[in-house]
């Protein structure tokens, strides 16, 4: 019987392996941006969304999505009232027993448990500049200008989160047996905040996560998000602590092996385009595996884990991934 940890272990660290891993995931529930607080029946459709695709696709590994719980209501409450950049200030962190945080250790642990330990496990964890730009409208423009006005007041509210966050962390790694986090990032969408304004005002409060992850567990993934066509400034990330980077090569127009050149050598995830214009979505099974092997034509076979550029539609015939599976052997 095939040792899937033992394989994508390998992969992740760049070693020999008998075919390359592949990992794909979708959002299980309609609406992600709503909250199982709002609307309850949320948790049973993430819960009963992950355990089916781990029945029907039997996974390389897993990202355990968080949906459902993406935002901390406290907080996305509070700074939806936001009116200025100095009321930023009155933002406070959460309790170590937030029930936000218990409702995601009992998720997580009720996961990994079904998963049986068959498969590394990893649990999808939004970065603070996320979950301050999806807690307002108008997130990346407004965030933008806020910075304009007090950036020390930004690095405030994205360093409070940051504490909700590796509360959250630390939570789920001592309760649970989970392998690692899924920290996604993205750059704020606007071209008044470069890369010296990232690594000022945002990086801190992601290394900061990692950090903490890292010390608990060596094996994190760093997903650089490319969704809905979103871009990112890779070079940003280059030197975040990550054992794994997934980024949106499609929308990045960056290719597997450049993206390693980039990340310095890591191992990376991606290489297929998420949507429903997509090969992997819409390709017949010779379409698809031709481009499977084109790209490891390409990436070579060493550190690649091939997927795509984030979630990939929730109505994807699963045959698709399998056959990208075949194809890589």
């Amino acid at each position: 019987m095939e040792n899937k940890k033992q394989l994508v272990l390998d992969a992740f660290n760049n070693k020999e392996t008998g075919r390359v891993p592949v990992g794909f995931w979708f959002h299980h529930t309609k609406n992600q941006r709503l909250s199982a607080y709002e609307l309850p029946e949320m948790r049973e459709q993430n819960l009963s969304g992950n355990k089916n695709f781990f029945k029907k696709f039997n996974p390389d590994f897993v990202k355990i999505m968080s949906d459902g719980y993406f935002l901390e209501p406290k907080t996305s409450e509070f700074l939806r009232n936001v009116k200025s950049a100095s009321d930023l200030y009155g933002l406070k962190p959460i309790d170590d027993n937030d029930k936000w945080i218990l409702d995601q250790v009992s998720l997580v642990k009720e996961l990994v448990s079904f998963f049986g330990g068959e498969v590394l496990s990893f649990y999808n964890i939004f970065a603070p500049l996320m979950s301050f730009k999806w807690s307002i409208e108008n997130g990346d423009k407004k965030i933008a200008e806020f910075i304009k006005e007090d950036k020390y007041a930004v690095i405030y509210a994205l360093d409070v989160i940051s504490q909700n966050t590796q509360k959250l962390v630390k939570a789920v790694f001592s309760e649970t047996k989970v392998d690692g986090i899924y920290l996604s990032v993205q750059s704020v969408q606007d071209i008044s905040v470069g890369p010296d304004t990232y690594h000022e005002v945002v990086a801190p409060s992601e290394l900061s996560i990692l950090t903490l992850a890292n010390s608990i567990s060596r094996t994190n993934i760093l997903h650089v998000c490319g969704y809905q066509g979103k871009r990112n400034n890779l070079e940003n990330y280059k030197n975040y602590p990550a054992k794994v980077i997934n980024f949106a090569s499609v929308v990045e127009g960056v290719s597997l092996e450049n993206g390693k050149k980039i990340f310095k050598d890591k191992a990376v995830i991606g290489g297929f385009d998420n949507t429903v214009d997509g090969v992997l979505y819409k390709g017949t099974k010779d379409e698809i595996q031709a481009e499977t092997r084109r790209l490891l034509q390409n990436a070579g076979r060493k550190g690649i884990i091939l997927g795509a550029d984030c979630t990939v539609p929730p109505d994807i015939d699963i045959e698709h991934l399998e056959w990208v599976r075949e194809a890589a052997k």
